[in-house]
């Protein structure tokens, strides 16, 4: 399958979470996705931008950038802020750790992105920003 490519930047707003997310999901649509898979990534995807809206920007309005590549049956998606960024991303991956409990946060972002796609790293340098890349593997229907 040839390559397709897509770029959204946006406001740190949460009413943009669910326009990241169906603009994801509709773009991936060529790759015939399950249902289930279609989940897994507006899931995964939802979760990195809620991420940037919640912790890298707090009480501030930053950019929040989505990019999408298909390349042969792989989404490639990466999730990126220019935010206050994470002092320890080891600590931060780890299941039901939060920064903001006061909030009834979980601690399970980074976990639901880990579990529902086939590829996840996260770089982030305090006062730097975050970038989240995950990958899934779509099947191809054999005719």
């Amino acid at each position: 399958m040839s390559k397709n490519y897509l770029k959204l930047q946006f406001y740190s707003l949460p009413q943009n979470q669910a326009f990241a997310r169906d603009a994801v999901a509709a773009f991936c649509l060529e790759l015939n996705p399950s249902l289930s898979a279609l989940s897994d990534v507006k899931t995964a995807v939802s979760e990195a931008v809620t991420n940037c809206t919640v912790h890298a920007y707090r009480e501030e309005r930053g950019i929040v950038t989505v990019e999408c590549e298909i390349e042969d049956n792989v989404l490639h998606i990466k999730v990126s802020d220019t935010g206050k960024g994470i002092p320890d991303v080891e600590k931060a991956v780890q299941p039901f750790f939060t920064t903001l409990p006061s909030d009834e946060r979980s601690g399970m972002g980074f976990t639901i992105m880990q579990t529902f796609m086939d590829e996840f790293s996260v770089d982030s340098k305090s006062g730097g920003g975050t970038v989240v890349y995950m990958a899934k593997k779509f099947e191809t229907e054999v005719a």
